[in-house]
């Protein structure tokens, strides 16, 4: 088993859904992402918090085995989002963001962490995860989120990161978006062409394509009947999906296929309660009985002709 390093944003949230609300609910791209990746990895945790951040978000995150060194406190306050959810639970709408400390984010590896086997670049701006890739001695595995800001505010610097991972994980908006083409299995075999070993394009509630080199793999999302907070679900998916293939020590077609199916499974548990609440109480009992339903769900039938 391999150690994961992820670098990325810890939050408050305030938001509001059809199901309810939360204030300063905790919240951010590293934060899901390495609750999730702790499922299966040891996971140390890079990111910037304010002096608002509770020592009991804290408390959370080392229960969970996470290595919280790498996390800084300085003055001020935690990046802070609020939003909120219509009827369709697949777009969010901002109301307010305040970057706070995390407009000064300038993530500083510490020398401990910098053989890190198993890299998870989550969203944050392409020269930040550039900066993190100069400071790390070879890592073995390097994979990378980004959004729709930095595709249109930072492409170049993007396409520049994107030469240098081994996994790229992508919206479907965000892939369209990025190469200006209509067929996501065409558009992720362009994104292919700039490095990246493999890329992922997520569907959403409509799963998962996944392109290598010379195979393609697709698979749908557990259907759910309640979605609570969508929140997080991404970066859950990214996490869960990295830790697993960290668990195995090793990549190829077959643990991509099975880690994608696993950051599926975590994503859906995400999704069914505020924040991080659903998350930290899932256990792999719990992901192996989803797993169970999933899989009845996927078989498909050899047809008789």
């Amino acid at each position: 088993m391999s150690k994961v390093l992820i670098v990325g944003s810890v939050a408050y949230d305030a938001l509001r859904t059809p199901f309810g609300s939360v204030e300063r609910a905790l919240g951010g791209s590293a934060t899901y992402s390495s609750i999730a990746a702790s499922l299966f990895a040891p996971v140390a945790m890079v990111g910037v918090v304010g002096e608002d951040f509770r020592a009991s978000d804290l408390a959370l995150l080392r229960r969970k085995g996470i290595d919280t060194t790498g996390i800084r406190r300085e003055k001020g306050r935690t990046f802070f989002w609020k939003g909120y959810y219509d009827g369709d639970m697949s777009v969010a709408h901002t109301v307010r963001t305040e970057l706070n400390v995390f407009a000064g984010f300038d993530p500083v590896i510490h020398p401990a962490y910098r053989r890190t086997p198993f890299l998870f670049l989550a969203n944050i701006h392409p020269a930040l995860q550039e900066s993190v890739l100069d400071q790390m001695k070879k890592p073995e595995y390097v994979v990378l989120d980004t959004m729709n800001l930095w595709i249109q505010t930072r492409r170049a610097a993007l396409i520049r990161v994107l030469k240098r991972v081994d996994l790229a994980v992508l919206n479907d908006q965000e892939v369209r978006l990025l190469t200006g083409i209509t067929s996501l299995s065409l558009a992720a075999r362009k994104v292919r062409s700039w490095g990246p070993k493999t890329v992922i394009v997520k569907k959403g509630e409509h799963g998962a394509l996944v392109v290598g080199s010379g195979w393609s793999f697709l698979t749908h999302a557990v259907p759910l009947e309640r979605v609570v907070d969508p929140t997080g679900a991404g970066d859950s998916f990214a996490g869960g999906l990295v830790g697993y293939l960290a668990s195995k020590g090793r990549v190829d077609a077959r643990t991509l296929r099975e880690g994608v199916v696993a950051g599926s499974l975590v994503a859906s548990f995400t999704v069914q309660g505020f924040s991080v609440k659903a998350l930290t109480g899932l256990t792999i009992s719990r992901l192996k009985s989803r797993f169970e339903y999933f899989r009845g769900l996927s078989e498909i039938p050899r047809i008789r002709v």
